[in-house]
């Protein structure tokens, strides 16, 4: 993706809008393919190296890995459209505004491992339970061991981590300090972590 100086986000600002998330979609090019394999999942970074999932046994994705062990994990979220009026301040043309769209969109380069031993797969499990429900006093994966031919696991060794935090990097303060106003004032699904991020870019 194309990303300008001023949307460029840091490895350790990138993994963590990844661990903040946790779900993306991972693109498996496989080899000689007309289209990659895209999978929708939840996942888990267990470390800033290592991205863990699972995932039904017949899903394509493994066929794909095993023919490229290179894999893409791409998140993308907080989105929120600016109407080009929001960047008229002063005696600006609100009319002469640009509308644009603000996002965040992180993609990790990896390499895929399949993880078929039941005790891996059980860890695998565990860790994501344990990332979406602490203390929540759900029973053992292994309870489930019967079922777990059904699933297979993915670790992802994290390579290349490109960030691109598109909130307004390329204008003044006074501008960006308008926009968060609108932000906060439409208050829509997104704006408040859109305003998020403007705001903790603005102060970087």
């Amino acid at each position: 993706m194309l990303i300008r100086p001023h949307d460029r986000g840091s490895r350790e600002e990138s993994l963590e809008f990844v661990r903040s998330h946790g779900f993306g979609q991972l693109i498996a090019p496989g080899s000689e393919r007309v289209f990659p394999v895209v999978v929708p999942t939840q996942f888990v970074l267990a470390d800033d190296e290592t991205v863990l999932l699972h995932l039904a046994s017949a899903n394509p994705v493994f066929e794909a890995v095993r023919e490229n062990a290179a894999v893409l994990l791409s998140v993308v979220d907080d989105w929120a459209y600016i109407p080009g009026a929001w960047k008229a301040i002063g005696g600006e043309d609100p009319s002469r505004g640009i509308p644009t769209v603000y996002y965040a969109s992180v993609q990790l380069r990896c390499t895929a491992e399949v993880v078929e031993a039941p005790e891996e797969k059980l860890d695998v499990l565990r860790q994501q339970i344990q990332e979406l429900e602490p203390d929540s006093g759900i029973a053992d994966p292994a309870v489930h061991e019967h079922r777990l031919r059904q699933i297979r696991g993915l670790r992802l060794a994290v390579g290349e981590v490109t960030g691109k935090f598109k909130f307004g990097g390329n204008v003044d303060e006074a501008h960006r300090t308008a926009v968060a106003a609108h932000l906060s004032a439409r208050d829509g699904r997104r704006d408040a972590a859109a305003r998020g991020h403007l705001l903790r870019r603005s102060m970087s």
